[in-house]
């Protein structure tokens, strides 16, 4: 039995194997492919009054070009959507800037309009006390256009 079924076989899967190229059958269509299969050789055997139960394709067998080929695009496409991913990571990040820097724009009226130079100098004495305690600094400079004072860090 097994001489008449292996090439009525073989031809089935090559007629509907002609309906696919070779990346679909490799990786996306695989599966429809099989079904295809199953359903052709079950009408033939149904014929002869045998039953097929199940058929898994195991191995597709492609030249080594094609392989290449394939795995060559199957790259290309993943790096296309690395890359899309990449630009809509900044487009992202631009979008942040743009609020950030509206949040600015609409910050700057509001303290230029409060803003007074005894506030300033409150600022500039906690900025250089923060300075004096850092234990990188080695001198601290304060004072005005008066008069100027220099503190040493003793540190």
């Amino acid at each position: 039995m097994d001489v008449v079924v292996r090439p009525l076989s073989r031809t089935r899967i090559r007629d509907i194997s002609a309906n696919y190229d070779a990346i679909a059958l490799y990786s996306t269509k695989r599966d429809e492919f099989q079904k295809r299969i199953f359903n052709s050789i079950e009408e033939d055997f149904k014929d002869r009054c045998l039953v097929l139960e199940q058929l898994l394709v195991r191995n597709i067998a492609l030249p080594e070009s094609v392989k290449k080929t394939i795995k060559s695009k199957i790259n290309a496409e993943q790096d296309a959507q690395k890359m899309q991913f990449v630009l809509q990571k900044e487009k992202q990040e631009a979008e942040r800037k743009r609020v950030e820097a509206q949040g600015i724009a609409d910050y700057q009226p509001i303290i230029t309009s409060t803003l007074t130079d005894k506030q300033l100098q409150y600022e500039q004495i906690k900025a250089q006390k923060d300075l004096a305690a850092s234990p990188n600094t080695k001198i601290v400079i304060m004072g005005n256009s008066k008069g100027s004072q220099v503190l040493l860090n003793t540190n």
